[in-house]
């Protein structure tokens, strides 16, 4: 079983050998708004990220303003939205959770969360129901530029077949391990590395192996490289 160190010593290298061949992110000085993240990310969950920007598209143009949702009918909201998939579901997590801003802050805004230590920031969004650890997570890094590692369904599965996390590793529990071995000023650019690879060539059904720049730091690719010899 790999220490710590040796883990974050194979987090750095795979980190630079990703960024060596998908390129290296930087956050952006000018950031989203993190209510239009928190709205949007709602809507990626488990859909295509083009069937989720077009559902956030089709919101944007219905409501311009978030405050008109306040009151609004989910139903009515749902049909808006439908091209992102669990349309019903999603309608009622951000009506709810626009509610609880305006409720808590008399405005729908997040900015006050740049004051605070990110483990509060956590506790704060996760008062609305809904709002998972990735949405948190993904707000907090990309809206607030706070040191977070957002893990989704390409990360887990990547950095648990590159042997980053155990194999029974939970998503929620990943990110603070990854957290814990790749240095925070590298989480954005890793984060969509992993993504990227995921899509590319570490898919959940067919891995393109043998395409793989990593494949001989693999954990995955080793045990099945033994197996079928």
């Amino acid at each position: 079983m790999r220490s710590n160190a040796e883990t974050r010593e194979k987090a750095i290298a795979l980190e630079r050998r990703l960024a060596a061949v998908y390129g290296r992110e930087e956050l952006s000085s000018r950031m989203d708004d993190p209510v239009d993240t928190l709205v949007e990310t709602i809507l990626s969950q488990n859909t295509t990220d083009a069937n989720s920007h077009r559902a956030y598209l089709a919101l944007r143009a219905a409501y311009p303003r978030w405050e008109s949702l306040i009151g609004e009918r989910p139903d009515a909201v749902a049909r808006i939205i439908r091209s992102g998939g669990l349309a019903d579901l999603k309608a009622e997590r951000i009506i709810s959770s626009l509610r609880v801003i305006r409720e808590s802050r008399g405005s729908i805004e997040l900015d006050f969360l740049r004051e605070m230590r990110p483990t509060d920031a956590d506790a704060w969004l996760a008062k609305m129901k809904g709002v998972g650890p990735k949405t948190r997570a993904i707000v907090l890094l990309f809206s607030l530029g706070m040191p977070v590692f957002p893990v989704d369904t390409h990360v887990h599965r990547v950095s648990r077949r590159l042997g980053l996390i155990g194999p029974k590793t939970t998503r929620a529990a990943a990110q603070d391990e990854l957290a814990s071995i790749v240095p925070k000023s590298k989480y954005y650019s890793f984060h969509i590395n992993l993504i990227r690879h995921g899509r590319m060539v570490c898919r959940a059904r067919n891995p393109k192996c043998q395409e793989c720049q990593v494949r001989r730091a693999c954990a995955f690719f080793a045990t099945h490289r033994k197996a079928q010899a």
